[in-house]
């Protein structure tokens, strides 16, 4: 039996290994995040702490306990219950038994003045409901926020996913037609630093999880001008996006369409609603000047 070769775990290194198998990237806390800002005589570490512990409930985890906010949050158990309990005197998170915490309706007012304050989300909802009814489906604008996309407006005909979209909605960016777009047309520094965050979920069994092919589908979305997406996020579900630009020409946002698969071909996407889409951002486009 001959001895192994020492280089062999090099040597594959040196020439790649496939995407798919590289281990994820760490996945960074608020607390780790806030180290940046040590000794920033101007930074509020107690204001950060308190946003950083709103972020942590989600749709999934409407509900959760003072441990479980003091592991995603990476802050100590007592900084936890300490922030969970200036929320709860203000109104904006609540408990029944004061174990498990929940974020109170008060919470909306923080994100409605920003969403109000968009010029485009502001003037959108006519255009999204005009070309929600002649397309008879769904139809959404999304920005871009760190590694996913933001739902800025929405006009829903049918609930097309497991998990009910809307205005504030958050969904991961790499595996989203608007989160394609939006990508696609980062600057490249900017890209560059998404690759190095992101970990590629495998949502269902056509996700992209490798990283080549990802910047694969971002090369042909810039080329084409528009993101399909078929069954990534969700088994049933096809989308397609298209780029939303402010006067010089930037990409601030992204216009989609979700569908059942099995009611719209990829085809169809193609050949009836791409027209329409491309139409609508325009329009949309238009209303930022």
């Amino acid at each position: 039996m001959s001895p192994a070769n020492p280089r062999t775990g090099a040597e594959k290194q040196s020439r790649g290994v496939p995407s798919a198998r590289r281990p994820a990237p760490e996945l960074l806390t608020p607390s780790t995040l806030f180290d940046d800002c040590t000794g920033d005589p101007n930074f509020m570490t107690s204001l950060a702490r308190g946003l950083a512990v709103i972020q942590a409930f989600s749709t999934q985890k409407r509900q959760l306990t003072i441990s479980q906010v003091s592991s995603k949050t990476g802050f100590s158990r007592a900084a936890v219950r300490r922030c969970l309990y200036t929320l709860t005197k203000l109104g904006f998170a609540g408990s029944d038994d004061s174990h498990h915490f929940f974020l109170q309706p008060r919470i909306l007012a923080l994100g409605h003045s920003y969403i109000s304050s968009m010029p485009l989300a502001a003037s959108a909802q006519p255009v999204l409901e005009h070309i929600s009814r002649v397309l008879h489906e769904s139809c959404s604008i999304a920005t871009l926020e760190e590694l996913d996309i933001i739902y800025v407006a929405r006009a829903n005909v049918t609930r097309i996913m497991s998990i009910d979209l809307g205005v504030g909605s958050r969904l991961p960016a790499f595996c989203t037609s608007m989160g394609r777009v939006l990508l696609a047309n980062l600057p490249a520094a900017e890209l560059e630093s998404f690759f190095e965050r992101v970990r590629l979920t495998r949502h269902t069994n056509r996700t992209i999880v490798s990283v080549e092919k990802l910047r694969q589908a971002l090369r042909l979305v810039l080329r084409n001008g528009y993101s399909l997406v078929d069954q990534e996020l969700e088994v049933g579900l096809r989308s397609m996006a298209v780029p939303i630009q402010n006067p010089s020409g930037k990409v601030v946002a992204a216009l989609n369409v979700g569908a059942h698969a099995h009611r719209l071909s990829i085809q169809e996407l193609q050949t009836k609603f791409l027209p329409q889409l491309r139409a609508a951002a325009q329009e949309l486009s238009m209303l930022l000047n």
